[in-house]
């Protein structure tokens, strides 16, 4: 009996990352610029185009991640800020009338968490958040190994949370790096490579700020485990000393005791995460 396949799609706001995975093997994988500021129709045909090239007859489902909010009776997306014509689209029956397959759509802080529960650190644990820390802060969030969603697949929306003058992806996100001092975290994890002072202490500052996003979700969630993911995570080693101060401030102790914080091993968490989405029927 020839098995069924699954093709994962991870939409970001520059690129979309599509793969073909079977079991827990990615066979296929493809990625591709995206026209993020074209109109609805073009962005939607670049998608298909990036789905076809990693196609096959076995494939029996495809699941969706998008950096935005979803209706997931509809598979409609709202408001991506990426992609300014896709204010509103109706993903789900679009790609089901194109390919003929059952399409299931989420949130991309979802997917990923659902890609670590599956196929990353999350595999020994039943109550899991993963905190994408990029452009934006935004979590999913597993309890008792199922995906949590919240009413319009919003819930993890941590960032948005007052915090300081602000809120918490203000201080705790890429953001900080461009709004307080005006350059791009890359730069200030480059520098911060090379030991310049000033870039280690703005790292330092950083970590006491995420630590206390993440005092947040533990007073909210108490999850076993937090994977960090999203671009500025790589920059773990020079503010992971500074968040776990910060966190140790917490009132109830016994809440981070057994508490494991890790970064993502494997790039391709989020579009396995999508994949797993159909996968699941979810």
């Amino acid at each position: 009996m020839e098995t069924k396949e699954i093709v994962g799609v991870d939409l970001g706001g520059t690129n979309v990352h599509v793969a073909r995975v079977g079991g827990r093997m990615i066979l296929q994988t493809y990625l591709k610029n995206i026209s993020a500021q074209a109109d609805k129709e073009t962005v939607f045909q670049q998608i298909v185009q990036a789905i076809k090239q990693v196609l096959s007859p076995q494939v029996s489902a495809i699941g969706v991640g998008v950096p935005g909010l979803v209706d997931l009776q509809t598979g409609t997306v709202y408001d991506l800020m990426n992609i300014p014509s896709w204010k509103e689209i109706q993903l789900k029956a679009k790609l089901e009338a194109e390919f003929g397959l059952d399409v299931f759509v989420n949130n991309d802080a979802n997917c990923f968490a659902l890609g670590e529960l599956y196929f990353g650190a999350g595999e020994d644990f039943s109550d899991l958040v993963g905190l994408i820390i990029g452009t934006g802060l935004g979590a999913g969030i597993i309890f008792n190994k199922k995906l949590y969603n919240g009413a319009n697949c919003g819930a993890g929306e941590f960032g948005m949370l007052p915090f300081l003058e602000h809120n918490y992806e203000y201080y705790a996100s890429g953001q900080y790096f461009e709004k307080e001092f005006k350059t791009d975290g890359k730069i200030v994890f480059q520098q911060a490579q090379n030991g310049y002072a000033r870039a280690l202490k703005i790292f330092r500052d950083y970590g006491h700020h995420l630590g206390k996003a993440l005092i947040a979700i533990v007073y909210s969630l108490n999850p076993q485990i937090i994977v960090l993911g999203g671009s500025v995570s790589k920059a773990f080693p020079f503010f992971s000393k500074t968040m776990w101060e910060s966190l140790a401030e917490i009132e109830f102790k016994e809440s981070i005791k057994n508490l494991k914080i890790t970064v993502t091993a494997d790039t391709r968490i989020p579009v396995l995460g999508a994949a797993a989405l159909a996968m699941n029927g979810l």
